[in-house]
């Protein structure tokens, strides 16, 4: 027994040897970013009944999205004006989130929680509530599409894996990422979900995202009340967490308003059936390998 210890023990110090020569320095630790904290302003809430996915923005309405309905209600007095209705469990089945860019609504769908994953993207024209045209990405190792907008000529998207109903097995939420396409939407690059975000959101994923009128990326899980802030990192393939700011919104889409100066932000409350918009405040940037993202033009 004595001669197996000894023969382990000079095993392991070659493979220490092996990965630290000797002579060489050591590297110092790298110190993650220090997770700030605030929490968001509620400013204006909209009752809508359709509000159990996400919700969409425009320079005059809100869009309230569940599924396979969108209602349409006007930005200032709050009243429904139309509906996009499509077939319960027809050709699309989940519509996840929408953004509203050139008089369209651009919609995340997919197959959840039919296994495999299948997504598309659906075009829906704001004027008349009408379908328009859609993409379809098919099957994707990636998971199941929940979020996108546009970036740098093409698309920045987030997928989800599932532990539990949605899931396929063998990738659980931890396989979540946020990737990056090109106009045609050809895979141009991407990062995964920090682990202090990641745990956080799961059984499931990032059900919302987009990028702020300060570069950095915010996410909404499923279910809980928290706002995760992510910046770009310097280098490497994960994201960086900056900070968890708390909102009166259990998960879901959101969006950002980029009809208005400031940091308005629009998500619901999915138990309340209630759209709500809300100041959000700044987050700092301190950490010496984080970065910024671009920021999507005006819609």
């Amino acid at each position: 027994m004595q001669r197996i210890f000894a023969l382990l023990f000079v095993t392991l110090s070659a493979i220490s040897a092996l990965a630290q020569p000797a002579g060489m320095p050591k590297p110092e630790p790298w110190t993650p970013p220090v997770i700030q904290t605030g929490t968001a302003k509620l400013v204006r809430e909209y009752a809508a009944p359709e509000a159990r996915q996400g919700v969409a923005v425009d320079a005059r309405y809100v869009y309230a999205i569940v599924n396979t309905v969108i209602g349409k209600y006007d930005k200032r007095s709050g009243e429904l004006l139309a509906r996009w209705t499509s077939p319960r469990g027809g050709l699309i089945r989940h519509i996840n989130s929408c953004y509203a860019a050139a008089g369209k609504l651009w919609c995340a769908n997919s197959n959840f929680p039919e296994v495999p994953m299948g997504s598309s993207i659906e075009v829906i024209d704001t004027a008349s509530m009408k379908h328009e045209s859609s993409h379809s990405l098919g099957l994707t190792e990636e998971g199941s599409l929940t979020f996108f907008e546009p970036y740098l000529g093409g698309y920045i998207a987030g997928f989800a894996h599932y532990d539990e109903i949605g899931g396929v097995g063998y990738k659980g939420s931890r396989y979540s990422a946020v990737v990056t396409y090109d106009g045609q939407w050809r895979r141009t690059g991407g990062w995964l979900i920090p682990e202090t975000v990641q745990k956080l959101m799961a059984p499931h994923a990032a059900s919302g995202g987009g990028i702020g009128p300060d570069g950095l990326l915010y996410l909404l899980g499923h279910d809980r009340p928290e706002l995760y802030v992510l910046a770009k990192p310097r280098l490497g393939p994960v994201l960086l967490h900056l900070a968890t700011i708390e909102i009166a919104a259990e998960g879901q889409a959101l969006a950002w308003d980029r009809t208005v100066p400031g940091r308005r932000l629009y998500a619901i409350s999915r138990p309340n059936g209630v759209i709500r918009a809300f100041d959000i405040p700044e987050v700092q940037i301190t950490h010496p390998d984080a970065r910024r993202f671009p920021v999507p033009g005006a819609r």
